[in-house]
């Protein structure tokens, strides 16, 4: 029998990707590349709609040139799927197609002050009970109400009932369906506060509080069907696009995290911990967001995770290359980590725009402490990578309050997870195990189970069961209960001294 194959879009936030995976699972080929940013105002950050097509165009063109040299044929591929930054914001024109504005970034924070005025209404609970989300910076309403507030270009373009919006797929389906298809799944639109959790369908009173029109928003689907094909003058053209997750809703996917109970853990720009918690919505009280974490297909009931976010993770290194010269590649940061057994009293809390999970902290910014003449690089670098385990371990607890069942094994991936000494770190500060598979392409791989489903490649996930199962590095904590306490103590001291910064500092700026 002739072998199938699934492409997956992996558009992230520093970089685009395109990979095919084979039938049974195992990833054949793929190309990346780099995505521009802009951060044209101090806590601003944005992309060009435009960048984040034709760098996902480039590494389709790339991809299928080498599957091709390969040996392999095009026709073989029956589906593709979509996974994405989540939260971000993209508008353009329906009647031209072309952007009417840069990409607002998930992590961008310029709608604070409108946040606050929006917590400041008497009926601001009913976010929260609606959409499972807490009223934040991170989530797209905002950024939509804000594009059509202050941007003469959306203003006019809604005026004319022009305007459409949406999240990052929202806008590649579009376009890769030659405007065809304005939709988005389940998962995204349950990070827009828009989404009823519980009907899975646009909610009127969301609407209503934020002054968004439904007509602008794109139709809502599940995660994994035929969303429509292919039609961009490529190679795929004709192709279908059957599968649609945001990044960390495919990861989980991706990381067979098929069962309530189950958690993965992803290390990219950002870091986002998901616990699958079965068919029904779980209400955090501690901190956590309420999510969707995929439906595979529109007939299908859909399965829900508890999720943490920490808004820095990878993008921690970059800022050692980028911004300090410290390093000259973010790999660097594990060699000299490992120079030093620990940070020599050093705690770095990354809060570059505020605190994420569980702490939802727009006020705090980045703190390091505990600097002596004795400090020196090894440190830092140890230091950053800590503070990525150390936000981990907060947002751990916060779920085994809300699960009742404390979690035994955290499943990883993302860029930061190739460093040992980083994961080590991990299993040290949790203490817990941590399991790295073997095949790190965990989000392409979730948007392509979904699309496999969807086109009959596999007819059910167990297909799955023994995909991605060998060479799984096992990490298993060093430190005992007393020094991993009495080090996480510190760390809430430092979490401490990063809050009130906004208030302190900004307004002298």
């Amino acid at each position: 029998m002739t072998k199938q194959f699934i492409g997956a879009v992996d558009q992230g936030t520093t970089s685009s990707r395109f990979l095919i995976f084979d039938d049974e699972g195992a990833l054949v080929t793929f190309h990346q590349v780099e995505l521009p940013q802009s951060n044209p105002k101090l806590g601003w950050l944005e992309h060009d709609p435009m960048d984040i097509l034709n760098t996902v165009l480039e590494c389709i063109d790339k991809t299928i040139h080498r599957f091709e040299l390969m040996g392999y044929d095009v026709k073989d591929i029956k589906a593709i799927g979509v996974t994405n930054q989540r939260e971000s914001a993209v508008a353009w024109n329906k009647k031209t197609g072309q952007p009417l504005r840069n990409t607002i970034v998930w992590s961008d924070v310029r709608t604070d002050e409108l946040v606050h005025h929006f917590k400041q209404r008497p009926d601001s609970n009913i976010v929260k009970e609606l959409s499972g989300l807490d009223l934040a910076s991170y989530f797209t309403a905002v950024k939509i109400r804000w594009m059509l507030d202050n941007d003469e270009s959306v203003k006019e373009a809604a005026k004319e009932g022009n305007a459409c919006f949406g999240t990052v797929d929202s806008w590649l389906i579009y376009k890769l369906s030659g405007g065809q298809a304005h939709v988005t799944d389940v998962t995204n639109a349950s990070r827009t506060l828009l989404m009823n959790l519980h009907t899975l369908a646009w909610d009127q009173q969301l609407l209503s509080f934020f002054g968004i029109p439904e007509s602008v928003l794109p139709t809502l689907c599940s995660s994994s069907q035929v969303y429509g094909t292919i039609k961009a003058n490529i190679a795929l053209d004709g192709i279908p696009i059957a599968g649609c997750l945001g990044d960390q809703q495919a990861a989980l996917l991706g990381q067979k995290c098929f069962e309530t109970g189950e958690a993965k853990c992803t290390f990219g720009t950002g870091a986002f911990m998901l616990f699958n918690t079965g068919t029904k919505p779980v209400t955090s009280s501690h901190g956590l967001i309420t999510t969707v974490a995929f439906q595979l297909g529109k007939d299908v009931p859909a399965i829900y995770a508890l999720e943490g976010s920490m808004a820095v993770a990878g993008s921690s290194l970059r800022w050692l290359r980028d911004n300090l010269r410290l390093i000259r590649t973010m790999e660097e940061v594990s060699d000299l980590a490992e120079h030093v057994p620990d940070t020599g009293g050093v705690y770095f809390v990354t809060a570059f725009s505020g605190l994420f999970a569980p702490y939802w902290r727009d006020d705090a910014r980045g703190t390091m402490i505990g600097l002596t003449s004795y400090t020196n690089k090894h440190h830092l670098a140890r230091a950053t990578l800590e503070s990525m385990s150390f936000q981990s371990r907060a947002i751990l607890e916060s779920m085994n309050q809300d699960a009742g069942t404390p979690l035994k094994v955290l499943k990883v991936d993302g860029g930061v997870s190739n460093s040992n000494v980083a994961m080590q770190i991990e299993s040290d500060l949790l203490g817990i195990t941590v399991h790295r598979p073997s095949m790190r392409e965990t989000t392409a791989f979730g948007t392509a189970i979904a699309a496999g489903l969807a086109v009959g490649v596999w007819k059910t996930v167990h297909d799955l069961d023994n995909v991605n199962v060998k060479d799984i590095s096992v990490f298993t904590p060093n430190l005992t209960d007393a020094e991993r306490e009495d080090r996480y103590d510190v760390w809430k001291k430092a979490v401490e001294s990063s809050l009130h910064w906004t208030d302190d500092v900004e307004n002298n700026l």
